[in-house]
């Protein structure tokens, strides 16, 4: 049985079967994309990203690697898998058409885009995406001209960045989730465990809470390796009064949202009480300026202002929040937009953000806390349950 068949077969008993929301979800989805696309004078738009993929029609697999692409317009919506994700198309996605092409022959997947793209005379496109490959939009652009293409990458990131009540709600399931891979985790830290013990009884709570594979592996490190941003555990084992830094998130249908938690296995010193302290303060004052009518610049500067006092002697990544959604692996980070310096897009309500507070001190240690939170006409209110304090394991 080759793929055509298979996906034949399938489609008999199993069409649309796991598409992860009611049918009215993606249409409400879809009709405000088009009117951002009318907005913008696009007529279709080719989307590679697979959250951007799975935000118009279900589509999902854990297999992102390979190409796949969507053709979006308000005529016809149409997905190009290989044929090992013909499955998946079949049972998760809402579309029109699938094309299908030989996983092995890459060459296969231009002449089907040509056809389906070549009615169309303006196509918008992103240009930052990781899924757009240079080989086939270059020959796409040969064939239909390059002047049919523009960037339209902002259309979508402008409709995904508030989230529908249904998306709310998968993403107050995953914090529940979060929450409970995380206290799991902390009853495990203790001197003389290591940090990849902690990882997996937090990997082993996420998974039995709910979670599906997740976009960002749970990640812990200890002592001074928290100082160090983006390592992960590597059976470093923890001695007294070491800090634990640990940041989970797990994913609901695809939706994560994320929280970092800080605890010692023994006694905090001042200086770790006093940095948990700065990052309570900065989370208060982000919360408070998280409303309609403020820019993200505009509660950039407020926890700028706050940061200033410890500024030389702690290194923060700038990015006080970023959107957070339906995604997958490599990261749970939307990419739709973040809480920084001149980002001057305004705050509405239902916008969800991750707030990463993790302050580190070179070679020494660092505290991360934060939250998931939801935007509202009175600031940002949480979707995660961080206490906020510095946990001392003291057994």
């Amino acid at each position: 049985m080759n793929y055509l068949a298979y996906r034949h077969a399938l489609e008999v008993q199993l069409k649309a079967s796991e598409l992860p929301f009611p049918e009215v979800e993606f249409d409400q989805r879809r009709a405000k994309v088009i009117s951002a696309m009318q907005a913008a004078g696009l007529e279709a738009l080719l989307v590679t990203d697979p959250a951007d993929i799975y935000y118009l029609t279900g589509y999902h697999t854990f297999e992102v690697s390979v190409h796949t692409c969507l053709v979006f317009s308000a005529k016809r919506c149409v997905l190009q898998v290989p044929s090992i994700e013909t499955g998946p198309a079949v049972v998760t996605a809402k579309v029109d058409e699938i094309l299908g092409y030989r996983w092995e022959g890459i060459d296969e997947v231009v002449e089907p885009l040509y056809d389906v793209l070549a009615q169309y005379h303006s196509i918008g496109m992103d240009g930052w995406s990781a899924g757009l490959r240079h080989g086939v939009i270059s020959q796409l652009q040969q064939r239909l001209g390059s002047g049919r293409f523009r960037e339209g990458g902002k259309v979508l990131d402008g409709v995904r960045v508030v989230k529908t009540s249904a998306e709310i709600e998968c993403l107050r399931e995953s914090a529940r989730i979060t929450s409970a891979g995380l206290k799991a985790a902390i009853q495990v830290i203790r001197p003389g465990v290591t940090d990849n013990d902690v990882a997996a009884e937090g990997s082993r709570a996420l998974l039995e809470a709910g979670s599906e594979f997740m976009s960002l592996q749970p990640i812990v490190t200890v002592g001074w390796r928290i100082s160090i941003i983006h390592v992960n555990h590597k059976r470093r084992v923890i001695e007294p009064n070491d800090p634990v830094f640990l940041e989970f998130g797990s994913a609901y249908q695809r939706y994560t949202a994320p929280m970092m938690r800080t605890v010692v296995a023994g006694r905090a010193t001042p200086d770790m009480q006093a940095v948990r302290d700065v990052c309570l303060r900065l989370f208060e004052v982000l919360c408070d300026a998280m409303r309609p009518g403020n820019t993200f610049d505009d509660a950039a500067r407020a926890a700028d202002a706050v940061l200033a006092l410890w500024s030389d002697k702690l290194f923060f990544s700038g990015v006080y929040g970023y959107a957070v959604g339906a995604q997958f692996p490599p990261s749970w980070v939307e990419g739709t937009g973040f809480i920084a310096r001149n980002q001057m897009r305004e705050f509405e309500p239902d916008m969800v953000f991750h707030l990463p507070l993790c302050l580190r001190w070179p070679g020494q240690w660092g505290i991360g806390l934060s939250d998931t939170v939801q935007v509202t006409p009175h600031g940002a209110v949480p979707l995660t349950d961080n206490g906020w304090q510095l946990e001392e394991r003291l057994d």
